[in-house]
């Protein structure tokens, strides 16, 4: 699959015109430029990072080394804020401002999150933070890209420092979660070639995690989510970290591995 990956990279084409003319044979400039690919692939520079795409969520995504590379497992994240939002909706056809959902995606990347959340909840108002000037940079493209820059509001800024109490409706974060102790089980190219702080949390794993928990339960309305993908290795101390919160779940993900923990922020009534 890498290989074939490479060889519509250096051809410019895709996949069907692959197939399609199985007898092509390269130019010198595209075989110069298909050996250059696969001598980066040999040293372990991830086949996204070369072709400078990945798929998600149906979206062909911009992604330099400055950002994590999305995978197929973060869209369980989508599909749980989803099936919450529709239990929030209105069923009004139109409805009123104060009605419609505000959601912040933490730690945003490449974007992945807050564009296909923006994609799915054509009326939600989306805010996506990320330390790094460099990954927003790239999240941006991303909105352009997709022509969704109007509808995600981008800032440089710590977890969510910046926002008023009370914001939010969901709150939805891919943290880095696995542990410097875990660092041996991780793969090579992820450990040498991707973004090291989206990757590792600290020690344990639960270090940003454990900063987003009460920064999350200040900045959500009352009855508002957190979603957050997480690691079966952490499952058990996130769901003690969400110990004052209510409807705490651990979902899994297709490997029967806990993946994402969503919690509510109590909202003083009986739902």
């Amino acid at each position: 699959m890498n290989a074939e990956l490479l060889l519509t990279f250096s051809l410019i084409c895709d996949r069907a015109y692959l197939y399609a003319h199985p007898e092509r044979e390269l130019s010198a400039d595209e075989q110069a430029r298909y050996d250059a690919a696969l001598a980066e692939r040999a040293r372990g520079v991830p086949a996204q990072y070369i072709t400078g795409h990945q798929e998600f969520w149906g979206m062909d995504l911009i992604v330099t080394p400055a950002v994590l590379i999305p995978r197929p497992e973060t869209e369980h994240v989508i599909e749980s804020v989803l099936e919450l939002a529709r239990v929030r909706r209105t069923p009004s056809p139109a409805p009123s401002p104060a009605s419609l959902l505000r959601i912040a995606d933490v730690g945003t990347g490449s974007g992945c999150i807050a564009l296909a959340l923006a994609k799915e909840l054509p009326q939600a108002e989306l805010h996506a933070t990320d330390i790094s000037a460099a990954a927003l940079e790239v999240a941006r493209a991303n909105a352009a890209r997709h022509q969704l820059e109007s509808r995600i509001h981008f800032l440089e800024t710590d977890l969510l420092s910046g926002f008023e109490d009370n914001s939010f409706d969901f709150i939805v974060s891919n943290p880095p979660y696995v542990g410097e102790s875990e660092e041996d089980q991780v793969q090579l190219e992820v450990r040498k070639f991707e973004p090291r702080n989206a990757v590792f949390a600290g020690p344990t794993g639960v270090e940003m995690i454990a900063r987003l928990i009460p920064q999350a339960h200040t900045a959500l309305k009352p009855g508002g989510w957190l979603v957050m993908e997480i690691s079966g290795t952490i499952a058990e101390e996130v769901r003690r970290l969400l110990r004052d919160w209510t409807d705490v779940l651990v979902r899994p993900d297709l490997q029967s591995i806990p993946r994402i923990a969503q919690a509510r922020k109590w909202s003083g009534r009986l739902s």
